[in-house]
């Protein structure tokens, strides 16, 4: 089913979010991160944060068809975007921490989805007048993901090591997928925004390959870290539930 309205993504990520529950799969992160973005941007909507509410209603919907297709697809044994099946089959990995989880949906869905869907909803000559309220979203985004940040120690006590280990490793990890990504996905918008479907086409496959790459990173940062990311995952929660309960604020067994 499409969604077309934020309370139906909200519907579908819901659903996402039980059977992660009931398989212990740790794909359910992402979405129960993303659920509780959505619900930020809602109120932003229903308090006037935004310019334009209905266009963001849009981008918003837009925006996150492009991650529940992706999830569908790769359920479906069709073929996701590579940063998608990237992150959804890091999922399946034991040593893959919390934060590299989320960092590996954001990565996809900042590097690769935002500019598509904001030059989609705005194409051409309207994009300009979407960069306001596209600054606040993404206001929005670096703000909730620092909170969650600090919540994941709740779940994962060690995770401040990488800090010991390679000075802010975890916080370099999230500004260059944040902070850095966000400008790229306005780039790309622009990009995207002026060209025609062939084109369009062509830098879409070119940013999904880049966003690959910089999924690869994320999995796998090299040896210098792999003993500290496996004894950091030793004590990690192992159980997909309580960690959900945390990214979304809400008990759920």
């Amino acid at each position: 089913m499409k969604a077309h309205m934020i309370d139906e993504v909200l519907k579908q990520f819901d659903a996402i979010i039980e059977r992660a529950c009931v398989e212990n799969d740790r794909i359910g992160y992402f979405p129960a991160l993303y659920r509780r973005v959505t619900l930020t941007v809602k109120a932003g909507i229903d308090n006037g944060r935004f310019e334009n509410g209905a266009r963001m209603e849009k981008l918003v919907s837009t925006f996150a068809i492009r991650y529940l297709d992706a999830l569908q697809n790769y359920r479906n044994d069709k073929q996701p975007s590579r940063c998608w099946k990237t992150a959804f089959e890091a999922a399946k990995s034991w040593r893959v921490l919390i934060l590299q989880h989320l960092l590996l949906g954001i990565n996809a869905h900042i590097n690769l989805d935002l500019g598509i869907s904001a030059a989609e909803v705005c194409p051409g000559s309207e994009l300009p007048s979407l960069s306001k309220d596209f600054d606040e979203i993404n206001e929005i985004l670096a703000s909730l993901f620092k909170k969650v940040q600090r919540e994941i120690n709740n779940v994962s006590p060690l995770i401040g090591w990488l800090d010991r280990v390679a000075g802010n490793t975890d916080d370099v990890l999230i500004n260059f997928s944040m902070a850095n990504a966000r400008a790229a996905a306005w780039h790309f918008a622009e990009k995207l925004a002026m060209m025609d479907a062939e084109q369009r086409k062509k830098e879409i496959e070119q940013t999904d390959r880049f966003a690959n790459l910089l999924a690869h990173i994320i999995w796998k940062p090299g040896p210098l870290f792999a003993f500290v990311v496996w004894f950091i995952r030793l004590f990690e929660t192992k159980r997909v539930v309580k960690v959900i309960e945390v990214l979304i604020e809400k008990k759920l067994r």
